[in-house]
């Protein structure tokens, strides 16, 4: 059996998740450098197909705790420093997502699915 197209469009969904969290986790990071990473972030996740959109923000109060806890003027980039959003759109079903923390776990989830044939 063929998968239905909101199967497809949160599997997408999963893929771009995983491209952007393992692709950028342990970047070097600082408060000065967080929102041009930010962009890099979402810039790079819209280049793959069916990604309408992604917005990215960096949790500067957590970034700058981590800062001050090492002494150092940087640290590197993890799941606990961003708020993420994405909407894919795979024949005409859309889906949007979210990242954010959830009981010290940077949480991935799905928040609607619209599927216009149904």
């Amino acid at each position: 059996m063929d998968p239905t197209s909101p199967q497809v469009a949160c599997f997408e969904a999963g893929i771009k998740f995983g491209s952007l969290y393992h692709q950028f986790a342990g970047t070097p990071v600082s408060p000065d450098s967080a929102d041009s990473l930010a962009r890099a972030m979402e810039e790079a996740i819209e280049n793959q197909p069916h990604c309408v959109a992604v917005t990215v923000s960096v949790r500067e109060e957590p970034l700058r705790a981590a800062i001050d806890e090492s002494g150092a003027d940087y640290t590197e980039l993890t799941g606990r420093f961003l708020d993420v959003s994405m909407t894919i759109d795979y024949e005409g079903c859309v889906v949007e997502t979210s990242m954010a923390m959830e009981d010290g776990y940077p949480l991935m989830q799905v928040d609607s699915v619209v599927n216009p044939s149904q």
